[in-house]
């Protein structure tokens, strides 16, 4: 006794002395001389007329106040971490401490307030308002000391703002560039009545230089036009007045037309950059357009000539020149991709076009650990990817994949749900273009794709089953546009062959017959379709999409030729292995709505329906709906919720056996987002949803889809933390159920049992979803 007293007492001093320590190291002041001031922060107040909205007024002020220099040490809920790292390593001290300047590095010096220049911020955000049309803009600053810190408001009267009374393109006409000019002039960024603003002066330079570059003229620069302003008109408006200027080279307002083009597929990039290599002699013109410098003729000339969109004799085009940089960097076969442009030493106004490409290298092998972790369950996995690049001298990659894994149960009642290994592989080879007997030619602008995989799994689940599963896909993926991706599986064939079932499993599938769907053979073939909407790379909008939606078949053809029906016990089979007959369609349309600089409300909508017919009842296993776990309802576990509004069922005492599935599915989830500091970030949130039986089972009643089925959402919600650290985004949620669609139809809605001071309360239904990403 007295001995653990004495461990208690040590534990006890460290702490308190790594408190203390810490605690200190708080105190942002700690190293500051007597008569320096901590910089706390910047703030700008501006004063408006009564009539603009407070929001507005708002985020405006919150703008500047980003523009203010330097910035205060960085906080997060207040607390100045990366000063009290530089304090931990202590502070001016010069000290060889390794942990200290480790500390120290990682830190940052106090921000005083005499690094603070008032006046340069002052002008700063004068001009700041200038740019935007309030000529009359006046700020000045103040300071305000509260013990050792302080603040420094700036307090601005931006008045009146000038709006455009008149555009006048002042060029001339009979110029072949002045007539190019003055055709865009309907399309000018700068029209009557909107405000003055410097930022939409130079978006219009950029329009008019790029709608030129588009008409040949590659040496034109946005710095060759000038918008001039008259302020003096009176009645706060300005007349604007666009000319060319006059020291403009003579190269710039003549269109260049594209002469020789050279392609240097095997270029090594040297140290002393880019060269122009000595042109070879007696060069062969490849279809009267391109000079290709390929002597081990490692590409295939005419795939590689599809790919660059110049062609002799044309005017230069700034969306060729745009689209064959993103097909060769997109070919995934070159490491480097240069362009060059020279004149021609024989023509005036011509440009020689030179490519440099410096290829990957042909073979590559990566090899990858991870680990995994949900509820009781933990695991890793590793794989091992071998890559061919250019397999057939027409940019071909080859793939083979190589993976093995394991999951094992670390807490709760073991079953035979508890644990795994797999293992397997997979063959896959990608075309930069379409297999089709059809010329079938979708947008240029970006690459499509063909694709061809196999793969085999091998998963042992030692104390129940064996599954043997076979796949084959083939099919094509290219993109519309920016927003609109289409991948379309001609065939896509699984196939599932159960083994080595134990008597332990099949006694248990005695008490559970549901058991019994996940061991049956599995075998569907048929074409898939997905299509998927997004402008969530606008950042500028308020409202974003995302929608994914798509159909599945299977065996539909085959099935009415044959006349199969399940229902009868008409059954019809393919290589001796009853097949699988349905259509499944599913949508997922995801919403998000920017609230502030630092925060957004994402909304998502899911929904999953299918028809089973012919030779099927439901779908097979692995096409089946669940729902739960850290992506979808996070208050429950994974495939833990449904079918409607039948029971979990448990394997012996408090032995859940989590194989809940259906044939339909709804599921609704809003999360509001914010950030706190850095790479620190939070989240509310709630979800609702369930899955639903296309027929009736009498092993799970309540589960077929019926006109009550909104009755029968089960709803959670809770809150968390999100690590951003840009390249990964580590998610951790703490989730509680509001509404279990399994109680007695009064008694669904939870509220009045939530007891977080329970710890057995909390045991089961306090849900920790550890994941990486977002959920949507």
């Amino acid at each position: 006794m007295r001995k653990g007293m004495k461990m208690n007492s040590q534990k006890i001093i460290t702490l308190l002395a790594v408190l203390s320590l810490f605690a200190s190291s708080c105190n942002s002041t700690k190293y500051l001389a007597e008569d320096e001031k901590l910089y706390d922060e910047g703030k700008v107040e501006l004063q408006v007329d009564t009539g603009v909205a407070n929001d507005r007024k708002e985020a405006f002020e919150e703008r500047l106040e980003s523009m203010l220099r330097p910035e205060p040490n960085a906080k997060i809920l207040g607390w100045r971490w990366k000063l009290s790292l530089w304090n931990m390593g202590g502070g001016p001290d010069t000290t060889k401490n390794f942990v200290r300047r480790w500390l120290k590095r990682q830190g940052e010096e106090p921000v005083l307030l005499s690094d603070v220049n008032r006046e340069y911020n002052e002008n700063l955000l004068r001009n700041r308002l200038e740019n935007l049309g309030f000529f009359n803009a006046t700020f000045t600053s103040d300071t305000t000391i509260h013990k050792k810190l302080a603040t420094v408001t700036y307090y601005g009267i931006p008045r009146n703002i000038y709006r455009i009374n008149s555009v006048k393109f002042d060029i001339d006409s009979t110029r072949e560039i002045g007539k190019d000019i003055l055709e865009s002039r309907d399309k000018s960024l700068l029209q009557n009545g909107k405000n003055y603003n410097l930022d939409v002066i130079v978006s219009e330079r950029e329009r008019i230089d790029d709608d030129l570059k588009n008409q040949g003229y590659y040496y034109f620069s946005p710095d060759n036009l000038l918008v001039e302003v008259d302020s003096t008109i009176g009645d706060h408006k300005v007349d604007m007045y666009v000319n060319l200027k006059p020291e403009t080279s003579e190269k710039a307002i003549h269109p260049q037309k594209i002469g020789n083009i050279f392609i240097y597929p095997n270029y090594t990039l040297n140290t002393e950059g880019y060269r122009r290599q000595n042109r070879i002699r007696n060069l062969d013109l490849f279809n009267n357009n391109y000079y290709i410098i390929d002597r081990n003729k490692t590409y295939r000339r005419k795939v590689l000539a599809n790919h660059i969109f110049f062609e002799r004799g044309e005017l230069y085009n700034r969306h060729d020149h745009n689209q064959t940089i993103n097909h060769l960097v997109n070919l995934n076969a070159f490491k480097f991709v240069k362009n060059n442009f020279e004149d021609n030493s024989d023509s005036t106004n011509t440009l020689d076009v030179y490519y440099y490409l410096t290829p990957l290298p042909k073979k590559s092998l990566r090899f990858e650990v991870l680990g995994k972790t949900a509820a009781v369950y933990n695991g890793s996995e590793a794989n091992v990817t071998w890559t061919l690049r250019n397999a057939f001298r027409g940019f071909e990659t080859l793939t083979l994949n190589f993976f093995g894994g394991y999951e094992t149960q670390t807490g709760g009642n073991v079953n035979l749900n508890s644990s795994y290994y797999r293992y397997g592989a997979e063959a896959a080879i990608t075309w930069p273009r379409l297999l089709s007997p059809y010329k079938w030619a979708p947008s240029r602008r970006f690459i499509p794709r063909t694709y061809l995989k196999l793969g085999y799994e091998f998963l042992n689940r030692r104390t129940a089953y064996t599954l043997n599963s076979t796949s084959l896909n083939y099919g094509y993926n290219w993109k519309e546009n920016d927003r609109k991706q289409h991948d379309l599986a001609l065939a896509e064939i699984i196939y599932v062959q159960p083994r080595n079932v134990t008597p332990e499993y099949e006694a248990q599938m005695d008490t559970v017959p549901t058991l019994r769907h996940i061991i049956e053979p599995q075998f569907s073939f048929g074409p898939n379709y997905n299509f998927t909407y997004t402008n969530t790379m606008q950042q500028e909008r308020k409202h974003t999409f995302y929608f994914k939606g798509g159909i599945n078949l299977s065996g539909n053809v085959l099935g009415l030729v044959q006349g199969a029906n399940a229902q009868e016990g008409n059954t019809k089979t393919l290589f001796n292995t009853v097949y699988s007959q349905f259509i499944k369609i599913e949508g997922d349309f995801r919403h998000y709505m920017k609230l502030s600089t630092n925060s957004q409300l994402a909304s998502r909508i899911m929904i999953g329906t299918s028809y089973s017919y012919g030779n099927s009842r439901s779908l097979p296993y692995l096409k089946q709906y669940f729902t739960g776990g850290p992506n979808g309802l996070r208050a429950f576990r994974a495939r833990s919720i449904g079918p409607g509004s039948s029971l979990p069922e448990n394997l012996g005492q408090d032995n859940f056996f989590a194989d809940q599935t259906g044939d339909y599915k709804l599921e609704l989830n809003t999360e509001y987002r914010a950030k706190i500091a850095g790479f620190l970030h939070w989240a509310a949130f709630v979800d609702a949803g369930n899955i639903w039986l296309q027929s009736r089972d009498d092993n799970k009643p309540g589960g077929r889809l019926s006109k009550e089925f909104l009755s029968e959402l089960a709803v959670g919600g809770g809150a968390g933390l999100r690590f951003d650290f840009d390249f990964l985004i580590l998610r951790t949620d703490f989730a509680i159920p509001f509404r279990v669609p399994y109680n007695a139809k009064s008694d669904r809605w939870v509220f009045k049992d939530i007891d977080l001071g329970s710890g057995r309360w909390r045991e089961n239904n306090l849900i920790f979803n550890l994941a990486i990403g977002y959920p949507f």
